[in-house]
């Protein structure tokens, strides 16, 4: 096993030498000294290496006969080092929580409380992570391209969703104008990202917790790299979440793909119209619903007509219309 920053064990302190040696333990029944001489990682000799994990409770003498060591069972000899790590955990919660609560209350500079400004790619990418790594309850974005190099619609969501949180974006529609875009957006769908498409996003924005918001500064000069503003509990954060509010009434909601809303038309859902209609209600032209769905330009207008014809429409508008009244508008 290598020991490395996603080592489970390394969080309780166990020395490489350490580890190795209760490990090859677990898998037998006892060992010498000598047999576990050539186990230890490192140049700790052996006897410091036993003499520590005793000192632990994680290895024991077996009585009689030659000098043997046994591993005692892990469930019993990692309890107290687990419990030890815990009481240190939480005190030091605790005392974050003092440093939090000196930190609110020193006094400040005019502005300095509300936002904080960010620059250079290296620096905003960390500050990013940080501040999602504390996200609790939820996260709001608005989304719209263009993104960063290396980022897409995706970046960050699916960490967010695998953790638990609510997450609910507002993509541009000009997000969907992009080839393969909709699979990855109805991909975060189904992991339970609640998503909608607005015809235009005026910024791009995140919301954490009601408590910080993430602004992208536009029109930076060449060579100067990313930045970001990071609004803090104030005016502003408020004014910025009833943005968000506003607009995500005003937005058409995506369905979900593996819970397609009810139609009265069987035919049209059966025919497989349910990402057709879902572009069209995004106001996509025929160009940017053929990227989307794989197909020519020619197959989709004769999909859409077919889809008018279904619905008794005799316009674009009409046949998004009569599909939202069919079940496919949502929830506002």
């Amino acid at each position: 096993m290598s020991r490395d920053d996603t080592d489970p064990m390394a969080v309780l302190g166990l020395a490489p030498a350490e580890q190795a040696v209760y490990e090859f333990l677990v898998d037998r029944p006892s060992a010498t000294p000598e047999e576990l001489a050539g186990v230890r990682r490192g140049a700790e000799r052996i006897d410091y290496v036993l003499a520590a994990l005793e000192r632990r409770g994680l290895v024991s003498v077996v009585p009689d006969g030659p000098l043997r060591y046994a591993a005692v069972a892990p469930s019993v000899a990692f309890q107290s080092l687990l419990l030890d790590q815990e009481g240190q955990l939480n005190a030091a919660r605790r005392h974050l929580s003092v440093l939090d609560a000196a930190y609110q209350d020193r006094p400040q500079e005019r502005g300095a409380a509300v936002v904080e400004l960010v620059t250079g790619e290296a620096a905003v990418r960390s500050r990013l992570a940080q501040i999602h790594r504390v996200a609790r309850r939820e996260v709001c974005r608005l989304d719209k391209p263009p993104y960063p190099d290396g980022e897409d619609a995706a970046t960050g969501a699916a960490d967010l969703l695998r953790r638990g949180l609510t997450c609910r974006t507002i993509y541009d529609r000009s997000s969907l104008d992009h080839p393969g875009s909709l699979t990855v957006m109805e991909d975060l769908i189904r992991a339970g990202q609640q998503a909608r498409v607005l015809t235009q996003v005026p910024v791009r924005l995140s919301l954490v917790d009601d408590r910080l918001a993430v602004v992208p500064v536009p029109g930076r000069p060449a060579g100067q790299g990313d930045a970001v503003i990071i609004v803090r509990p104030s005016a502003l954060l408020d004014a910025l979440i009833k943005l968000f509010d506003g607009l995500w009434q005003r937005a058409l909601k995506l369905p979900s793909p593996t819970n397609p809303q009810p139609l009265e038309h069987r035919s049209f859902a059966a025919t497989g119209q349910q990402r057709l209609v879902t572009l069209l209600l995004s106001g996509l032209t025929d160009e940017a619903i053929a990227r989307q769905l794989g197909l020519s330009h020619r197959t989709v207008q004769r999909r859409i007509a077919a889809l008018m014809a279904d619905l008794g429409a005799h316009t674009r508008f009409q046949a998004g219309a009569q599909a939202a009244l069919r079940g496919f508008r949502g929830t506002r």
